[in-house]
C-alpha cells in the first residue's frame, strides 16, 4: 500500500474530508462536525466564537472577583479570539490548489509512502462512488470549462527514465486569457441581439471533425453578424451515427456561453422558414474573414438565411486575435458534452483515476482508419488483402495522395503506428511496464490480435467496456460520437496522453490538456522516428535515447506557428494564454 499525493482545491478537499466524517460519524452511531471545515465562519458561529463558557461566566458574575482581575480575563479573551480570527483569515479561501493528501488503496511500485489505515480506504471509497456525481466534483474557470482531476505525483523505486516519463512539463507561466478588445466587445451589443440574419452549419464527420466544424461556425456567425441555429449533425454514413446536437453537447451551455459573443438560437423563426434556400458547399481552403464577408454578407441581408455545408478546414487558422480566441472559447468552454455523457465518463475517469497514475493511449486501429489512410495494419498479409480489397471497391473513402505507395506514406507520418511500433516507442521513452494504460478507440480491427504486441509488453491495458458497470454505456451503443465523447473525457483526465495518429481528437485533447495546465501530451515524431525503427544497428540503449531527444519538445509549452494546418485550438499558446496574466475566463 502506498502513498500518493496531489493538488486538489481547498474546496474539493473540504468536500472529501466532510464525506469522510459523514460517513466515520455515522458508522459510530453520532454526528459528528469537523470544526475546522467552515473556512468563512457563519454570523451564528461568530456568535458562539464569542460567547464564554459557564466557569467563565461565573467568574464575572460572582461578586468576589476583584476589577483588575475581570479586566485581565476580557483582555485575555479579547487576544485569544483575535489570534483566532486571524489564524483562520491566514487559511486560503481562493481556488487556488493547496496540498491535500489522497491514498490509494492499491499497491504499486511507482509510489513509495507507507499507507496509514481506514481513513484513507473512506476517502476513496467516497471519491470512487461518486461524490458529486453530478459534475460538482470539479472545479470551473468562470464556471464553464471542464477542469481534469488532478495530476498524479509519482515517486518511489523508479529508474531515471521512468521519473523523466512521468515528469510533468514547466506552464512557463501561461495560463488561459481570453480578454477581448474594447471594438470586439462594443460590436457584441449589437451582433449578440441580431434577429435578421441567420447562419445555418450542417457539420459533417466523427465527432472531433464535427466540433471544428461547429467551432469554425460561430465564428463566421460572428464574422456576418448572423445569429447561429444550433448546428445540424449530419447522419455518418461510416458509423452510421444519427446523433443529433443535444443527444452529444449541452444546448443550453452552448448557448450560455456564447450569449456576449454569438446569439444562438434552436430554430430558424417562422418568419426565415422559406421553400427556397441557398446552400453552399464550395468554399476553398483556408479563406480569411475578408472573403466570408464579401462573399455572403450581401446574399445574407437579402435572403436572411445562409446554409454551409463542407466547413471543414475551410476557414483560415490565421485570424485576428478576437476571433482567435473565441475559438477557444467555443472549443474549450461552450462545447460541453451532455450531461449523460459526461456523468459517464466522468465515473470512468474516476475509477481510473483512483487507482494511480495512467496513460491513455489513442489507437486508431479500426478497419475504416486503415481504409482511409491507405496503409498496412501489421497484423499480416491475410488481413492487409481484407483492406486492399475494400480500398479498390471502395476509392471514394481513400484520402490524399493516392499515388503515393505504403512504404512512402508509412516514411512521411501518414500511418497510425501500430500496436507493435508503439509498444517500442513507449519503452523507449521510458513507461514502466506496470503503468496502466487507457485504450481510446474504436473496435481495433483483428480484435483482441492487434493488440497482442502492445499487451505482451504492457499487460495493463484497459478499455472503457472493462471500466464500466453493467448498463452504463447501454444509452450510447448506438452512437460512435457519444462512445468517442467518452474516450475524450476519460483521456482527458488521465497524466499523459498519447495519440498514434495526429487525427482530430489527437489535435484537440493536446490543445485541450495545454489550455488547462499543460498536462503531458506526447506527440510522436513518426516521420523522423520511424527510419530508426529499421535500423538494426543500433542499440537498445542508442534506440531509447534517440526517441526520448525527438520527443522533448513536444512534452513543453509549444507556441503557434502561423502555418497552415496550426491551429489554435491545438496549439493554444500565445493567443489563448499568457504568462502572469490575469485575464483568465
Amino acid at each position: 500500500m502506498f502513498l500518493t499525493f496531489i493538488n486538489i482545491s481547498p474546496r474539493n478537499c473540504r468536500k472529501i474530508w466532510e464525506k469522510e466524517s459523514s460517513i466515520m460519524a455515522r458508522s459510530s452511531g453520532r454526528i459528528i462536525k469537523n470544526p475546522f471545515m467552515s473556512l468563512t465562519p457563519s454570523p451564528r458561529s461568530l456568535t458562539q466564537l464569542f460567547s464564554v463558557s459557564p466557569p467563565l461566566t461565573s467568574l464575572f458574575s460572582s461578586k468576589r472577583t476583584s476589577p483588575s482581575l475581570s479586566i485581565f480575563i476580557l483582555s485575555f479573551l479579547f487576544s485569544f479570539t483575535f489570534l483566532g480570527i486571524s489564524i483562520f483569515r491566514f487559511f486560503p479561501s481562493s481556488q487556488d490548489s493547496i496540498h491535500c493528501s489522497i491514498i490509494s488503496p492499491t499497491t504499486s511500485p511507482i509510489s513509495s509512502h507507507p499507507l496509514p489505515s481506514s481513513h484513507s480506504q473512506i476517502i476513496l471509497t467516497s471519491l470512487l462512488s461518486g461524490i458529486n456525481s453530478d459534475n460538482k466534483i470539479q472545479p470551473r474557470i468562470g464556471g464553464t470549462a471542464m477542469v481534469p482531476l488532478p495530476v498524479h505525483l509519482v515517486s518511489g523505486n523508479l529508474s531515471e527514465e521512468e521519473t523523466e516519463f512521468w515528469k510533468q512539463p514547466d506552464s512557463n507561466g501561461y495560463r488561459p486569457c481570453l480578454d477581448s478588445t474594447i471594438g470586439y466587445r462594443k460590436r457584441s451589443a449589437k451582433i449578440s441581439k441580431e434577429k435578421n440574419r441567420f447562419l445555418v452549419v450542417v457539420a459533417a464527420g466523427g465527432l472531433n471533425q464535427q466540433k471544428n466544424q461547429i467551432i469554425d461556425a460561430v465564428v463566421i456567425a460572428r464574422i456576418l453578424e448572423a445569429a447561429l441555429v444550433l448546428p445540424v449533425l449530419q447522419v455518418n454514413m461510416i458509423w452510421e451515427d444519427e446523433s443529433e446536437f443535444p443527444d452529444i453537447f449541452d444546448v443550453e451551455h452552448f448557448k450560455k456561453t456564447l450569449r456576449a459573443d454569438v446569439r444562438v438560437v434552436s430554430s430558424l423563426p417562422s418568419s426565415h422558414l422559406v421553400a427556397k434556400q441557398t446552400i453552399v458547399t464550395q468554399i476553398p481552403y483556408g479563406v480569411s474573414p475578408f472573403w466570408i464577408r464579401a462573399k455572403f454578407f450581401k446574399q445574407l441581408n437579402q435572403e436572411g438565411v445562409l446554409v454551409l455545408k463542407g466547413l471543414d478546414s475551410k476557414l483560415s487558422k490565421n485570424l485576428p486575435s478576437d476571433l482567435q480566441k473565441l475559438r477557444c472559447k467555443v472549443a474549450f468552454h461552450a462545447l460541453r458534452f451532455s450531461k449523460p455523457i459526461l456523468q459517464v465518463g466522468n465515473q470512468l475517469a474516476r475509477r481510473m483515476w483512483i487507482e494511480g497514475p495512467y496513460i491513455s493511449l489513442h489507437l486508431r486501429l479500426e478497419k475504416d482508419v486503415w481504409v482511409r489512410t491507405g496503409c498496412r495494419t501489421g497484423l499480416g498479409p491475410e488481413y492487409d488483402q481484407i483492406i486492399t480489397q475494400i480500398q479498390k471497391t471502395q476509392p471514394q473513402y481513400l484520402t490524399g495522395r493516392v499515388n503515393m505507395s505504403y512504404s512512402q506514406r508509412r516514411l512521411s507520418g501518414l500511418c497510425p503506428l501500430n500496436a507493435f511500433e508503439m509498444a517500442r516507442l513507449l519503452k523507449a521513452l521510458g513507461a514502466p511496464q506496470s503503468g496502466r494504460f487507457y485504450i481510446a478507440g474504436g473496435e481495433p480491427f483483428g480484435g483482441s490480435k492487434a493488440l497482442e504486441p502492445l499487451a505482451a509488453v504492457f499487460p495493463n491495458l484497459v478499455r472503457k467496456e472493462m471500466l464500466a458497470r453493467d448498463g452504463e454505456l447501454s444509452p450510447f451503443l448506438n452512437s460512435s460520437s457519444a462512445l468517442s465523447a467518452i474516450d475524450y473525457i476519460v483521456s482527458f483526465n488521465s497524466d499523459i496522453f498519447i495519440p498514434s495518429h495526429g487525427g482530430n481528437m489527437g489535435r484537440a485533447l493536446q490543445g485541450h490538456r495545454a489550455y488547462m495546465g499543460h498536462r503531458k501530451s506526447i506527440r510522436p515524431n513518426k516521420r523522423t522516428m520511424l527510419p530508426f525503427f529499421e535500423d538494426s544497428s543500433i542499440s537498445d540503449e542508442e534506440f531509447s535515447s534517440i526517441i526520448r531527444s525527438l520527443h522533448n519538445k513536444s512534452m513543453k509549452p509549444e507556441p503557434r506557428k502561423k502555418q497552415r494546418d496550426n491551429d489554435v485550438i491545438a496549439y493554444p499558446v500565445p493567443e489563448c494564454m499568457c504568462r502572469h496574466g490575469s485575464g483568465i475566463f
